[in-house]
């Protein structure tokens, strides 16, 4: 459990840059040590770790969805990144900044929202790993067809098999909306609606 200890001037002053670039304000020690074992302030994590995958070009070698990403000015700030999600149900959920509107490339208070990692990993391309074929499709070489296949917590469905590769794609997708549908009708909005509106990309 975390507890705000307050932070000498000596403290405040050796304070640097998190990432190069976000300007850490909490008059309080974000990280501290409570009967030997560190705790985190888990607003403080949330904030590092956005900028992390903004600004640290470490993490972006290793995970270039996140090229081209930023942080608005207003959230370069802790404090103001904190008085936002303190207002959020963030508790055990993942920070998205491309859901409410599908491509966007900035995290701030009006395109963020948190949603749970079942969610995260539903919407998650997978252009890496599905190999040569399009998302949801792989050949069949014991029945030279297409397959057409979704994996719903973990085990994987099979849709059919076809004969064109579209074919099997478009069946794919069919089953995927539907999936996203019946995960959308247990939200609240905005969630809904975005999970209704969210596009496949291939």
């Amino acid at each position: 459990m975390f507890i705000e200890i307050k932070a000498s001037k000596n403290q405040l002053s050796r304070r640097k840059l998190t990432h190069g670039i976000g300007v850490n304000d909490a008059e309080y020690m974000v990280q501290s040590n409570m009967i030997s074992k560190r705790a985190d302030c888990p607003y403080y994590l949330k904030w590092k770790n956005m900028l992390k995958r903004c600004y640290s070009t470490a993490y972006q070698d290793k995970h270039q969805a996140y090229k081209g990403c930023s942080v608005s000015s207003e959230w370069l700030v802790f404090s103001s990144f904190k008085r936002w999600m303190i207002k959020q149900n963030w508790k055990g959920k993942e920070l998205d900044k491309d859901l409410l509107f599908q491509g966007n490339k900035i995290y701030s208070s009006k395109n963020c929202l948190f949603v749970t990692q079942e969610i995260n990993k539903l919407l998650i391309s997978r252009k890496k790993s599905k190999g040569k074929y399009r998302q949801g499709v792989c050949f069949d070489k014991t029945k030279e067809r297409f397959k057409a296949q979704l994996s719903i917590d973990g085990k994987v469905i099979n849709i059919g098999f076809f004969d064109s590769e579209l074919d099997a794609s478009t069946e794919y997708k069919k089953a995927k909306y539907r999936h996203i549908a019946d995960i959308a009708a247990q939200q609240a909005e905005p969630l809904r609606s975005a999970l209704l509106k969210y596009k496949i990309v291939e």
